[in-house]
């Protein structure tokens, strides 16, 4: 890991499809935006070559739409919106991270299966 990336790629790719559900929650928006998103709520920097193709698989799985949209002066960009079937997905996978999340912080801060507490 270097010092200019604080999470692993293991856990980035494990969270980004329900953390770019959850910007998408909140409105449309295009991809430059949504990845300016991430990074503002300390996800990291994450690449167009990442994002984009995970887009495509929201998208081939029912979970977001997208629409083309002209731009002031410059060239159209993809809009991304989420579904409903994408709002319940997302709750679904909130929930889910949440459980799992316990699971994990108990296991690695907790004293080993099967042996006491020693730490005093």
């Amino acid at each position: 890991m270097t010092e200019d990336r604080e999470w692993p790629g293991e856990w980035l790719r494990g969270v980004l499809p329900q953390a770019v559900l959850r910007v998408l929650d909140d409105g449309p928006t295009y991809g430059y935006a949504l990845a300016a998103r991430l990074a503002e709520a300390g996800i990291g920097d994450i690449k167009g070559g990442t994002l984009y193709p995970l887009l495509g698989r929201l998208e081939a799985a029912g979970h977001l739409t997208v629409e083309w949209r002209a731009g002031d002066g410059g060239p159209g960009r993809k809009y991304y919106e989420i579904t409903p079937e994408g709002r319940r997905h997302l709750h679904d996978l909130v929930e889910r991270w949440r459980r799992f999340a316990a699971v994990v912080d108990t296991h690695l801060t907790g004293p080993p299966p099967g042996r006491e507490d020693t730490r005093g």
